[in-house]
């Protein structure tokens, strides 16, 4: 528990959270731009395997989406818990200090969408086709 009774202890544990909601996105964005890249490769060398570039490229793309999925839900956790030891004194009057723990809660559930859209998207792909 803090007993500063300054309001920047406060803005020091919010700046920490936006600065891993940077670092969720980078990873989500890195996974994105691995998942897509198969793509890419198979463009450039249409000779070789694409189902094996493209499988690899999924799972490595969706650990990294994945990853900054959790990372945003874990700073999410670990702010809450900054937030419940600071007195009422470390918080300016009127100021809501759950907007940045709101941003990574939607930060983790599009990156949540966004890889469940991938996988659903590859299993179509790989699916037969039924042509009627």
């Amino acid at each position: 528990m803090s007993d500063l009774k300054d309001p920047r202890v406060l803005f020091a544990a919010e700046r920490t959270l936006l600065a891993w909601n940077r670092s969720s996105l980078a990873l989500i964005a890195f996974g994105f731009l691995i998942e897509r890249s198969a793509l890419l490769l198979e463009l450039a060398a249409p000779q070789r395997n694409p189902a094996l570039h493209r499988g690899y490229a999924l799972w490595l793309g969706l650990g990294f989406i994945l990853l900054g999925v959790a990372a945003a839900l874990h700073s999410c956790r670990e702010y809450r818990v900054v937030l419940r030891s600071l007195t009422a004194a470390e918080f300016p009057p009127g100021y809501r200090a759950t907007w940045g723990m709101g941003l990574n809660l939607a930060v983790a559930l599009l990156g949540a969408l966004l890889a469940a859209a991938l996988w659903l998207n590859a299993a179509l792909e790989r699916a037969p086709s039924v042509v009627g």
